[in-house]
């Protein structure tokens, strides 16, 4: 389990990008909050889409 870490507000506040008047983080940035891994943090955004606004996540291609 991830230790639980004091982030400071400026260096959250650079993670987060406006795409459109719509606030993003990119899924890299928020495992590293949590500290897990990408692919474990998008394994559980996937089974428990129920938790989630419909808008938390997008992907692109």
């Amino acid at each position: 389990m991830a230790e639980n870490k004091i982030v400071n507000a400026d260096k959250l506040q650079g993670l987060i990008y406006t795409i459109r008047d719509v606030q993003v983080m990119y899924d890299s940035d928020l495992a590293e909050l949590y500290g897990v891994e990408i692919k474990r943090l998008n394994e559980q955004v996937k089974r428990n889409r129920e938790s989630f606004p419909e808008e938390f996540m997008f992907q692109t291609h």
